[in-house]
C-alpha cells in the first residue's frame, strides 16, 4: 500500500525530525541518536510487548509520521506500488485499458469506463458490467475495504502485455443480468492526453489536455498542427481539472507559441543538483495566433507553469478560476528492496521570478494542519509587458469566470450510483446514440430518473441542517434560544427535507451531469468533453475574447482587470 497516512505517535516524536535548526555536527548527532532510539525501542517491543507486533506495519507508521512533517507530494512507493508510480510519470500500463471502481449495489466492482481504442472497450466490454471473474478466479470482497477489493481487481486485469485471460462479467439487460465471458489479450495501455480536439465557431480551435505525461508535447502539437491546417485563427487551451505531470512536457508545450531560447522555469532547492533552468529548445510552430488557456481550482503544478508562463509571458489570456497553487517540483531516488522516494527537492519559479506555491508545508499550525498563504502576504512580480501578476497562490486569470457550485445531493447522488445506475437503464432502452449533439435529457427522462432515487429510499447530509442544529446549540449556550425559539421553528419548517423540491431545484446540473454521463457511454472521454462544451461559460468568454482582437490586446497590455 502507499504511504502517505497521517499517523504519529511515540516513536514517530521520536525520530525528532521537524525542521528546527541546528548546526551541521548538532544535526548530525541528533540523526544518529534518535535512529539509535528508534532502532533500540522496536528491539524492546519486538522481545518483551505481550502480544507479537507485525515489524512490517510498525515500521511502515514510523515511514508514515516521517512523510507526514514534509508534504503530501513526498510519498513512499514499496516494491509491489512501483507500478502505479511508472504509470503516473508515463501514463502507460499493461492491461486492457477500463476504469473500474466498487459498485455497492452488488458487492462487487464495476466497469465504469473502458478507454477507446483500448482491448476492453474492442472486444465489447461495457461500463455498467459487473466483474465477476479474472482468468478463472472468482473477485470477490469478503473481509476487504472497499479500497483494498478495487486494488484486488485492479491488479488481476493488469499483466504483461500479450497476456490473455478470460473476463467474466455480470450484464445488465432491460429486466434482468445476463453472464458474458470475454477473452482479451493484454497490451501496453497508454492514457490519451489529448481526448479531444476540434474546431469551434468563428475559425476557433479547441483543445483539451488531461495530464502531462510523456510525450503529450507531441500529441499536443499533431492536434494544435491539425486545427491550424482546418483554419484555426484563435486557440483555446482547456486544462481544467489538470493535475499536472512532467514539468519538461509542460515547457516543451509552451515551446510550441514562445520563442526558441526563452526561459520558462527556474527551479531552486536545498542542494545544488536540485536546482536547474528549463528553456524552449526548438522553433515554435505559431508565436502570434491568440491563445486562451481555460483554468480552475484543479489546475495545478504543470498546468500552472503552462498558464502562468503564458501570462508572464502576455501570450495568452487566463480564463476561468484561481488554479490550485502547487510550486514544489518532485524527483524520484531509490530506495533498499527495490522502493523509491518520491521527494519533493526544489520549488519552481516561472518567467515573472514569481512561486505560485499556495501552502507553506514547513509552517504547520499546532495541530498538523496547514493553511493557504493569505492574499495579504503575498507579493507583486511584473509580466514581460508590465502587468501585476501576484505569487503564492496559483494563478489568478486575467478573466475571472464565477464558477458554478456542485450541488451537495449530486454528490450523494453520484456516490450512491443512482446517477450510473439510471444512465446504464438509459443506454439499455437506446442502444443506439448518433452523435453528441443527439443527447437530450427531456422531463420524460428526468422523471424516471426521480422515481428511481425514490425507489431507492435516497437520503443524503444537508448542509443547511447540519448548520442550523449548530446554530441552535449555540443559541443555547449563550442563552437566546428563548427568545428566538419561534423563528428556529419556522427556519426549521423552511428547510424541511423535500426530496421532489430538491431533485426539482437542481436539475439543470443533475441533468447535466446524466447528460455527461451518457455521453461518456457512447464516444468515451472526447463524448464528455464535447457534453461539457455545449454550457460552458469559461468556454463562451474565451471565444468572446478571441474574436475581439482589441479587447485581446488590451488585456494582455494593461493590468488585468477582474471581469464578470
Amino acid at each position: 500500500m502507499k504511504v502517505r497516512k497521517s499517523i504519529v505517535g511515540a516513536l514517530v516524536v521520536l525520530l525528532g525530525l521537524g525542521f528546527s535548526s541546528f548546526t551541521e555536527d548538532d544535526r548530525s548527532f541528533q540523526k544518529a541518536k534518535n535512529l539509535d532510539i528508534f532502532n533500540a525501542i522496536f528491539k524492546e517491543l519486538d522481545m518483551f510487548y505481550v502480544d507479537t507486533i507485525n515489524p512490517e506495519k510498525m515500521i511502515q507508521n514510523g515511514v508514515n509520521g516521517m512523510l507526514a512533517l514534509t508534504d503530501p507530494y513526498t510519498e513512499y512507493y514499496p516494491e509491489e506500488e512501483m507500478s502505479s508510480l511508472k504509470e503516473m510519470i508515463t501514463g502507460k500500463y499493461g492491461g486492457i485499458g477500463a476504469a473500474i471502481r466498487y459498485y455497492k449495489a452488488k458487492d462487487r466492482i464495476a466497469i465504469v469506463e473502458p478507454t477507446e481504442g483500448m482491448p476492453a472497450a474492442e472486444m465489447g466490454v461495457k461500463a455498467g458490467d459487473i466483474i465477476l471473474s479474472v482468468g478463472g478466479k472468482e473477485m470477490v470482497r469478503g473481509s476487504m475495504s472497499p479500497q483494498e477489493f478495487s486494488s484486488k481487481v485492479s491488479e488481476a486485469l493488469r499483466g504483461e502485455p500479450g497476456t490473455s485471460f478470460v473476463l467474466k462479467v455480470l450484464r445488465p439487460q432491460e429486466n434482468d443480468s445476463t453472464e458474458m465471458e470475454f477473452k482479451i489479450t493484454r497490451k501496453s495501455i497508454r492514457t490519451n492526453p489529448v481526448p479531444y480536439y476540434g474546431m469551434l465557431r468563428d475559425s476557433i480551435g479547441y483543445l483539451y489536455l488531461t495530464g502531462f505525461t510523456d510525450n503529450c508535447a507531441k500529441d499536443v502539437k499533431k492536434a494544435f498542427i491539425e486545427l491550424k491546417q482546418q483554419g484555426a485563427k484563435g486557440l483555446i487551451f482547456d486544462v481544467r481539472d489538470n493535475g499536472g505531470g512532467s514539468l519538461q512536457e509542460a515547457v516543451d508545450i509552451v515551446n510550441l507559441f514562445v520563442p526558441k531560447g526563452q526561459e520558462i522555469v527556474v527551479t531552486k532547492g536545498k542542494l545544488r543538483q536540485a536546482e536547474g533552468s528549463f528553456k524552449t529548445s526548438k522553433e515554435p510552430v505559431d508565436v502570434e495566433i491568440p491563445l486562451a488557456v481555460l483554468v480552475n481550482g484543479s489546475s495545478a503544478s504543470a498546468s500552472e507553469i503552462l498558464s502562468g508562463s503564458l501570462q508572464d509571458l502576455d501570450r495568452a489570456v487566463i480564463i476561468g478560476t484561481r488554479t490550485y497553487g502547487k510550486g514544489l517540483v518532485q524527483t524520484t531516488r531509490p530506495l533498499p528492496y527495490n522502493g523509491t522516494l518520491k521527494v519533493t527537492t526544489s520549488k519552481y519559479y516561472i518567467p515573472s521570478g514569481r512561486c505560485i506555491q499556495a501552502i507553506d508545508y514547513a509552517k504547520k499550525n499546532a495541530d498538523g494542519t496547514v493553511a493557504r498563504t493569505p492574499d495579504s502576504l503575498t507579493h507583486v512580480f511584473h509580466t514581460a509587458a508590465g502587468r501585476e501578476v501576484r505569487d503564492g497562490g496559483g494563478i489568478r486569470p486575467d478573466i475571472e469566470v464565477k464558477e458554478d457550485r456542485f450541488p451537495n445531493i449530486l454528490f450523494y447522488l453520484l456516490n450512491d450510483d443512482l446517477i450510473f445506475d439510471y444512465v446504464t437503464r438509459y443506454c439499455i432502452k437506446h442502444p443506439v446514440l448518433a452523435s453528441v449533439d443527439s443527447i437530450r435529457i427531456t422531463d420524460e427522462d428526468y422523471k424516471e430518473f426521480k422515481e428511481l432515487v425514490k425507489s431507492r429510499n435516497f437520503t443524503y447530509d444537508r448542509q443547511s441542517e447540519k448548520m442550523l442544529k449548530t446554530l441552535k446549540e449555540v443559541a443555547e449556550f449563550e442563552g437566546y434560544m428563548e427568545g428566538a425559539s419561534e423563528e428556529f421553528k419556522a427556519l426549521e419548517q423552511k428547510l424541511n427535507h423535500n426530496l421532489d423540491r430538491d431533485l426539482d431545484h437542481f436539475a439543470p446540473q443533475i441533468k447535466k451531469q446524466i447528460a455527461q454521463d451518457i455521453a461518456t457511454r457512447f464516444f468515451y472521454q472526447r463524448g464528455a468533453v464535447m457534453e461539457r462544451l455545449k454550457d460552458d461559460a469559461d468556454l463562451e468568454k474565451a471565444i468572446e475574447t478571441l474574436t475581439n482582437p482589441e479587447a485581446y490586446r488590451k488585456i494582455l497590455t494593461v493590468s488585468p482587470v477582474a471581469k464578470k
